[in-house]
């Protein structure tokens, strides 16, 4: 047994300092160990990265060649173990490449992070593997700390011969020495305040004495590299509000029938955020879907209304009154000749694989669905406008795909140029009895000639007249105007739509083309009146931006939207039936007038539905009405149609992702059991997808 007194004066004893050499082949040799049992073979789908004896090499090859070091003393002295280190390693395995095939993955490491002058940058709670690289360097920085104290003015030291030396070395290969760079802090920042940034996972000796503490900071280390400028424009608009049926009895809109919002809403919760409010249109989200609605017998008649009344699965104390509108769908050999001209935006902003090549791609699709007769031409824009392709028949198709393929990109965005060329080009070879179609597709403003929207609108609406009528198709990401989408879509009586993927792009142009090239009516306006007797209040979902006023409606004057051959539209109100106790609006205290039959016509009608139209080459509309009745009625939400039940299941989904007060209380389980069991037939997958957002949005918004 040892003595304990023997113990205690072991434990007096102060233990002796460490030899130099013994240290560093101590160190060598645990860095040599770390790397054998801590870096292990790169995994499929990785990012290669350095070994730690090749960052030392590629760091000594940047302070030598780069000049990553400037002359002052604390630089010079750090510099020396990592020269030291390096060399050896150089010598033990193999002399670096310079210029050779070999390949480095750049990261953020190798790039010092940009600081603002007065803001002091975080430093990072240490990580795991910051840890162990601190361990690692901690028997190094405990020798040098005392020494690498930063003086209170300069003086001469050996660590400013080394620097001098280091100095001479790059005069020697003829490269004058240049100012350090701004030192880098947080996590890429070198202790010691070198100028380069290390690569090196050995961190340089306890920065503590080295710099002064650094403040926390309110930024995100993933924000300390530059961000790419959002300048998407979304129109604001506010969720209609609910009436009263008494004072405010008539709803009065325009059919919407543009798929942009449901394109873009999928698009930002895949990239794992939920969309910006304003960008979700809850009716372009439900008309998205392709309903089997009941269509019309013959195309005398264009399309066919049908309304039912339902019970509401988020409030039992109202119903919803569905009107669905199926358009007559025309057979593929009865479509008449089309004359299209594709207006193509080639600015510099298209160079992204999610702008020219994927619209490329997507108008080849298009090519390949037209017949041999039809015409297409081709106009591009960027600093200015000009025809690629003349007016050419579809039969021609190498010559046509041969011009997509040859697009570049380039410029500013000439807007308005391209489209009065793209609009002469539809004179051009204008087909009588035909379609006459200009189709844009842009990713955002246009930024030289006329670029307000009201100028556009102008514009546009003074070339629809002629009987040529626009689309617009909006690409990519961080520069959409998709007010300006909105806008010139809706006046040139064609739709807008978002293109995020080539499968997007064939259903829009291949599976519907049909209903986007081939209108089968024009200004489609819809009037709701409530009976007073049987609904206190109501609320249109959605269409907020498609609003009308009540004169509007009769006035052939004013625009409305249009439906394509085969194209369906859906349009839901929350209505609250009287007596049910779901009322949210006072009644009058004065004035309040008596509707309890006492000689009221038609007071078991819930609703009178209107509907006016023009033909595609007509001026005057015509009027297709429909009384709402007990007839209307569904007892219970289960026995509504597949399609029905679906639909609804989108609307919901819609007002969850613009937070209304509505579905406050219906959750997002809720609407995946209700899509889920009206998914029914799927061929193309939409709704398959569509599960898949619902589950994205219930994890991003914790199934509020």
């Amino acid at each position: 047994m040892v003595d304990d007194n023997e113990l205690n004066r072991l434990r007096d004893i102060a233990a002796p300092a460490p030899a130099h050499d013994a240290k560093a082949r101590a160190f060598e040799a645990a860095l040599r160990a770390y790397d054998q049992e801590n870096i292990s073979a790169i995994t499929q789908g990785s990012v290669g990265g350095l070994r730690l004896t090749e960052r030392a090499q590629k760091l000594w090859s940047e302070i030598m060649q780069k000049k990553l070091i400037a002359t002052p003393a604390l630089a010079g002295l750090v510099a020396l173990p990592i020269a030291g280190y390096a060399t050896f390693h150089l010598l033990r395995e193999q002399p670096p490449k310079f210029g050779g095939d070999e390949k480095i993955t750049e990261t953020l490491a190798d790039k010092p992070a940009t600081v603002k002058p007065t803001t002091a940058q975080p430093k990072p709670a240490p990580t795991g593997l910051e840890k162990d690289k601190k361990a690692d360097a901690d028997v190094e920085s405990r020798d040098a700390t005392d020494t690498l104290v930063a003086p209170a003015s300069p003086q001469k030291s050996e660590s400013t011969a080394a620097g001098g030396a280091a100095q001479q070395n790059a005069l020697e290969r003829g490269v004058l020495a240049e100012p350090a760079p701004p030192t880098p802090t947080g996590e890429f920042a070198l202790d010691g305040a070198v100028s380069a940034p290390s690569t090196s996972r050995a961190r340089m000796p306890a920065e503590s004495k080295l710099m002064a503490p650094q403040q926390p900071s309110t930024l995100p280390a993933d924000q300390m590299q530059p961000q790419p400028e959002n300048r998407d424009r979304i129109e604001d608009f506010k969720t209609n509000p609910v009436h009263a049926a008494l004072e405010d009895p008539v709803s009065t809109f325009s059919i919407d029938v543009d798929t942009a919002s449901y394109s873009f809403v999928r698009g930002s919760l895949k990239q794992g955020t939920l969309p910006q409010a304003d960008t979700v249109r809850v009716e372009e989200m439900i008309n998205y879907f392709p309903y089997d609605w009941k269509g019309p017998e013959s195309a005398s008649t264009p399309f066919n209304s049908t309304v039912s009344v339902m019970p509401t699965p988020w409030n039992t104390h109202t119903r919803l009154m569905h009107v669905a509108i199926k358009g007559f769908d025309v057979k593929s050999t009865e479509q008449p000749k089309a004359n299209l001209v594709f207006l193509i935006d080639v600015s510099g902003s298209m160079d992204e694989p999610d702008k020219l090549p994927l619209l490329k791609s997507a108008f080849r699709l298009l090519v390949s669905k037209l017949k041999a007769d039809d015409t297409i031409s081709i106009v591009t824009y960027a600093g200015d406008a000009g025809t690629v392709l003349e007016p050419t028949k579809a039969s021609e198709k190498d010559k046509i795909l041969s011009a997509i393929d040859n697009l570049t990109p380039g410029g500013s965005t000439a807007g308005e140029a391209g489209i009065k060329e793209a609009y002469r080009l539809a004179q051009k070879s204008f087909v009588k009895d035909g379609v006459n179609r200009v189709m844009l597709a842009t990713d955002g403003d246009f930024n030289v000639g006329q670029s307000d929207d009201d100028d556009l609108k102008r514009l546009i609406e003074k070339e629809r007249k002629t009987g040529v009528f626009l689309s617009v198709f909006g690409f990519g990401r961080g520069n959409l105007n998709d007010q300006m989408m909105q806008t010139i879509a809706q006046n040139g009586n064609g739709t807008a739509a978002y293109i995020d993927t080539l499968a997007e792009a064939e259903k829009v142009l291949v599976e519907d083309a049909s209903s986007t090239l081939f209108t089968i009516a024009k200004d489609v306006k819809i009037q709701v009146e409530f009976n007073p007797n049987k609904v206190t209040e109501y609320r249109l979902i959605g269409y907020e931006t498609r609003a009308l006023n009540r004169e509007d409606f009769n006035n052939d004057r004013v625009d409305a939207g249009d439906i394509g051959s085969g194209h369906s539209v859906t349009a839901i109100y929350e209505i609250t039936p009287k007596g049910s106790g779901g009322e949210q609006i006072d009644k009058l205290r004065y004035g309040q007038a008596s509707v309890d039959n006492g000689g009221v016509a038609n007071a078991d009608e819930y609703a009178f539905v209107k509907i006016r139209y023009k033909l595609p080459n007509e001026d005057v509309s015509k009027l297709i009405t429909t009384p709402v009745t007990s007839a209307n009625e569904i007892s219970s939400f289960d026995q509504a149609s597949t399609d029905q039940r679906f639909s609804v299941a989108v609307a919901a989904f819609g007002q969850k992702l613009r937070d209304e007060d509505a579905t406050a209380k219906f959750g997002y389980d809720k609407i995946m059991e209700i899509a889920t069991a009206a998914r029914g037939a799927d061929p193309f997958g939409y709704r398959s997808e569509f599960l898949s957002l619902v589950r994205l949005a219930s994890a991003l918004g914790g199934n509020r």
